[in-house]
């Protein structure tokens, strides 16, 4: 079969059949992709289950991001909400609408970024279901599901007064190379393919926010550590940190210099993990310090509050363009 085949010309059938060998299995499946709805196993009674979506536009824009860069991104930023909770990701059921245009290659590789990306981040996590439809805008849309092997959810409301305050992965790094990619690599005011790909190979922060490679197994580290409050930083630190809070009726104290110059305080889709751990627990994996929980309600850097908007909104600023 022709390789630049489109969808609209081959139809949802027989493009199914081409990825379905290229999608990562899930060895917690049962029932896979085929039927009507899949099957995974479930030994703890209970599971874990959150959902994302990416849309050309405000959250991707295809000048930029290939094909396998959407994929391993669309499974990074769900893998992050099930670790988030302590929990291990089981399986993705992946939805994508795309213009009949859409090569098959195109898709092909898009599956092929979903199995490199829970290869890379989370062995075992595979992809059991999904749905295939047409749109003049390409959306993808993830639902994850994670296990908790018997052991309660990390929630964002656990954290005491006294905890550490601890990140694993990197901060701001993502929203560094967003920022490269809008002044660098544009063209008579559009995204510029040929200047991302010349900009990409020097600069690590495009591929931080093109494709990102949080810490999954961190999640389920924190949770056998102990853990008191978690959350994925998907939106920045500071943002998320006073969500954490908030939910826990506390105050966070970030240390300027632990955390970092630069975007670390509000740079956001990072996908790095926020945990707070009982004051003098071992802090797993890739964990470092980077604060304490306080009495005072709210987020301070330094001992100060801090009141600056940052970090990751998708209503804000997006005036509906494409490119």
């Amino acid at each position: 079969m022709n390789a630049e085949a489109s969808l609209g010309s081959i139809g949802e059938t027989a493009a199914l059949a081409r990825i379905f060998p290229r999608l990562p299995g899930s060895a917690f499946a049962l029932v896979g992709p085929g039927d009507d709805a899949a099957v995974l196993t479930a030994p703890d009674a209970r599971f874990v289950v959150t959902t994302d979506m990416m849309i050309h536009g405000p959250d991707f824009r295809l000048a930029w991001s290939s094909a396998h860069d959407l994929g391993w991104k669309a499974a990074a930023s769900n893998l992050a909400d099930v670790a988030a909770m302590g929990a291990v990701p089981t399986g993705l059921v992946v939805a994508l609408a795309a213009p009949s245009g859409t090569s098959v290659a195109f898709l092909e590789e898009f599956a092929d970024g979903l199995r490199d990306g829970c290869a890379a981040m989370a062995p075992g996590c595979g992809v059991v279901g999904g749905d295939l439809s047409v749109s003049a805008t390409l959306t993808i849309a993830v639902t994850a599901f994670g296990d908790l092997e018997g052991r309660d959810p990390v929630l964002r409301s656990g954290a005491r007064v006294g905890d550490v305050v601890a990140v694993s992965g990197v901060l701001g790094a993502a929203a560094a190379g967003i920022r490269l990619l809008f002044s660098d690599a544009v063209s008579e005011g559009r995204p510029d393919a040929s200047l991302a790909s010349a900009l990409r190979a020097s600069r690590p922060e495009i591929t931080a926010q093109l494709a990102p490679t949080p810490p999954i197994a961190d999640g389920r580290l924190a949770a056998l550590e102990g853990a008191t409050a978690m959350i994925d930083l998907s939106d920045g630190l500071v943002l998320d940190a006073r969500r954490l809070a908030q939910a826990s009726g506390v105050g966070i104290d970030l240390d300027a210099a632990r955390v970092g110059p630069g975007d670390a305080l509000t740079g956001g889709e990072d996908h790095s993990l926020l945990a707070t751990f009982p004051a003098g627990a071992r802090l797993p994996g890739g964990f470092r310090a980077v604060g304490t929980v306080i009495v005072d309600t709210g987020v301070f850097v330094d001992g100060l509050p801090f009141e600056a908007r940052g970090g990751w909104d998708p209503y804000e600023g997006w005036d509906g363009g494409d490119g």
